[in-house]
């Protein structure tokens, strides 16, 4: 498959699930994954997905601006940089965030996300 294709497979994966059952992101993490979300560094699946259902907001919707992708290492891994705007309930206004996800593949082939970067990018 081409890595553009599966960039853009699991972007709408990932999104879709943050936007409508924020648990369900645990299959997507592993025990070595890390997480630096807003400058706070997290590690392991159970303290990621922790963090991302305790967020202060319940429901939101992602529209996604750009993504773009690179093969890295010899293992199959690939860097997923997405940019975007996060639209919150009750909000008249769009928040924008950039996201870097490092995928690697596990035993079984599927990806999973070992590295993960979020930050809202302010006008």
């Amino acid at each position: 498959m081409d890595p553009e294709q599966i960039a853009k497979a699991f972007v709408d994966h990932y999104y879709t699930i943050f936007d409508t059952n924020r648990p369900g992101l645990a299959s997507l993490y592993q025990d070595g994954s890390m997480l630096t979300f807003e400058g706070q560094k997290l590690a392991g699946a159970q303290a990621i997905v922790g963090k991302l259902t305790s967020l202060a907001f319940q429901q939101c919707k992602h529209n996604i601006s750009t993504v773009d992708c690179q093969l890295s290492g010899p293992g199959g891994g690939m860097l997923v940089f997405v940019s975007g705007n996060m639209q919150l309930p009750g909000e008249e206004h769009p928040l924008k965030f950039s996201q870097m996800f490092h995928l690697l593949q596990s035993s079984q082939g599927n990806f999973y996300v070992h590295n993960d970067i979020f930050r809202l990018n302010y006008a």
